[in-house]
């Protein structure tokens, strides 16, 4: 392991734990394989047989927790760091441990507090980030300010730090920022993870001066760099899409209806990152039926499920789908709601579920909530991908990071998205955050109307809404809706190439959609 040889550590743990199967310290290294190569499902099952054999393994408890949180159960994880807190009150990593579980549970007040004890112990730098971003969350946009600072002074070379200080909109870079920032990347031993996020704060701190070649080179450079630490294939999608195109006809939803759950609470905005889904949240949270609640990990951690325990392997999904019967559908559409139970905190009749890329399972959501409303917010191509161009995200997304890939995934969910409009016509509302912007009022009635519910001030007034928001577009609807950033990409239009490239016909046929084969 020490090595990096995962394959061989791996099969030497095998070995081992087939002739004994409860040895603590084989489960914890297997599930630490499994954690470094990213693999939270695979290692959650064995840390929590570690923390059943030997439940005063704290180690092994804390990594269980983790895995928790990167798959998705905060409520479990913050169980799990109430434990380790019993034992050491005072211990900033476990008190951090439970702070991010209260953010994945939208508990900001109560995350920040905890923040704000963790940075009181000499925290590092890190720390400091985490709770900026927590401030940032709840609108305290000085404080969080003044804490990314502190993040500087404990470390000039902390990238997260200026990146965490670029995505607070309206703040601007002075020349002094810039030579700090520049002299950091000047220096042949700043690692990766500085370097990275370095270059994408300069590529903002560029387009604030109207700088606009040295802000796409700063950005293109941030961009190559971290690629190279990724692996992404978007072969794959595009393959995905195919065979959704081929399973999800009109015949086989027709020959399923009536299954699964007939709750009409879930609201799922879909589409693609930078699109605009946060301010649409935000307007539908302004209205005294709709609870907003955040980008919920639960779709998709049934579509994993599928995968892994009843299809025989990735290239059989969605195919399987096809012998699930009725009850299992409603058992999936109910398990969706009572996991998502505890981010209803406001006992409003419906709610929003803003992950994205959702439009991925929109198959098995038709499957398994038929009466869950989708609403589809779209941007123009090129606005859209250059903007997911421009930012750094704290994980995953490594279809963004290349602008061919970015073109490629915009016009898979665009294709997906036309063959559903085909086989359920008029199931999927679609809102163009152009025309929003252009005519708020109109496109907000439309919607309403489209959920059934009647218009109310409030979602315009949306901006006024108090309620913590943990995107990165938390200060813009903080806001009233403002058309300045809707042109911003054609600055840096010339070298878009690629990104045209990969579009193809979705470019030239937006806000329509060109014919898929």
């Amino acid at each position: 392991m020490d090595r990096g040889q995962f394959g061989p550590a791996a099969r030497v743990l095998d070995d081992l734990l087939k002739g004994h199967p409860t040895d603590v310290s084989g489960l914890f290294l297997k599930a630490e394989i499994a954690t470094r190569n990213g693999h939270y499902a695979e290692a959650e099952p064995l840390l929590a047989r570690c923390v059943e054999l030997d439940p005063e393994f704290n180690a092994a408890r804390f990594h269980f927790a983790n895995a928790m949180l990167e798959t998705g159960k905060p409520q479990c994880a913050l169980a799990q760091a109430d434990e380790l807190l019993k034992r050491e009150p005072r211990n900033p990593v476990f008190l951090a441990l439970k702070a991010m579980a209260l953010e994945l549970l939208d508990e900001y007040a109560a995350s920040t507090s905890l923040w704000q004890e963790v940075v009181q112990t000499s925290a590092p730098p890190d720390c400091w980030v985490r709770y900026a971003h927590a401030l940032r969350g709840l609108g305290r946009r000085d404080e969080s300010i003044a804490a990314y600072r502190k993040a500087l002074e404990l470390d000039p070379s902390f990238g997260r730090a200026y990146w965490g200080l670029a995505n607070l909109k309206m703040f601007r870079f002075s020349e002094a920022n810039i030579a700090q920032m520049e002299a950091q990347i000047a220096r042949s031993e700043l690692p990766p993870e500085n370097r990275t996020p370095l270059l994408f704060s300069l590529g903002k701190a560029y387009a604030d001066l109207k700088l606009y070649e040295k802000s796409f080179s700063s950005y293109a450079r941030g961009n190559a760099i971290h690629r190279l630490g990724i692996t992404h294939d978007p072969e794959i999608m595009t393959a995905y899409v195919a065979r959704c195109r081929r399973i999800f006809t009109t015949e086989f939803f027709h020959a399923r209806a009536g299954r699964g759950s007939d709750n009409r609470a879930p609201i799922f905005l879909v589409g693609m990152l930078r699109s605009g889904s946060t301010l649409v949240e935000q307007i539908l949270a302004s209205h005294s039926h709709i609870e907003g609640t955040r980008e919920l990990f639960n779709l998709a951690a049934i579509s994993r499920h599928i995968q892994t325990e009843i299809s025989s392997g990735e290239a059989n999904y969605p195919a399987v789908l096809e012998k699930i019967d009725g009850p299992t559908l409603k058992r999936f559409g109910e398990q969706y709601l009572e996991t998502v139970r505890v981010h209803r905190k406001l006992g409003r009749p419906f709610f929003t579920d803003k992950m994205g890329s959702n439009f991925a399972h929109l198959g098995l959501l038709n499957l398994i909530l038929p009466n869950a409303k989708i609403i589809d917010v779209r941007r123009h191509p090129l606005a859209c991908c250059f903007s997911n161009f421009t930012q750094l995200f704290a994980n995953g997304q490594n279809n963004t990071y290349r602008l061919a890939d970015i073109g490629q995934l915009y016009r898979d969910y665009v294709a997906l998205m036309a063959h559903f409009d085909r086989v359920l016509p008029g199931r999927v509302h679609r809102v163009f955050y152009e025309q929003l912007v252009a005519n708020p009022e109109a496109e907000i009635r439309r919607l309403l109307d489209y959920l059934e519910l009647p218009f109310e001030q409030g979602c315009l007034e949306f901006y006024k809404n108090d309620r913590a928001v943990s995107t990165i577009s938390s200060e813009q609807v903080r806001s009233p809706l403002y058309k300045e950033a809707l042109e911003h990409w054609r600055h840096y239009e010339s070298w878009l190439g690629p990104l045209k490239s990969a579009l193809g016909p979705v470019l030239d046929a937006y806000p329509d959609v060109p014919a898929f084969d």
